[in-house]
């Protein structure tokens, strides 16, 4: 059914890094490390929230959370480009090509430091 939630996995909030703004002039060692450690972090935490979820074949339809760590809005875009290696975590856990990810929901909330973090909602 359209809309409705298969499946909901908690992930953690995109490190500071990882955000396109906020990387400019970080060496790419530095980040590719960061973007690592946050997918292999995150293939971790689905993987233990995936019940007896089975891939189709089609298009998997996700809902992006981004429950923000303090008032700042950061941008869509931004949010999506630092959440690449949740995803990628993510699609290593569910045993499928990350093409399949479409289309892509971005939605964000305030929240606070104690509260961050990205939901991920598979429809």
């Amino acid at each position: 059914m359209l809309g409705e939630i298969r499946m909901k996995i908690e992930l953690d909030f995109p490190p500071a890094e990882l955000f396109p703004n906020r990387a400019k002039g970080t060496h790419w060692t530095k980040l590719y490390q960061v973007r690592s450690n946050y997918r292999e972090g995150s293939a971790w935490l689905a993987k233990h929230q995936i019940k007896d979820w089975k891939h189709d074949g089609g298009d998997i339809r996700l809902k992006l959370t981004f429950i923000m760590p303090d008032k700042r809005m950061r941008d869509a875009d931004n949010c999506l480009a630092a959440a690449k290696g949740a995803l990628d975590g993510l699609s290593d856990s569910l045993m499928v090509n990350d093409k399949f990810f479409q289309p892509i929901e971005i939605h964000r909330l305030f929240g606070d430091k104690s509260t961050k973090k990205l939901i991920v909602e598979i429809l």
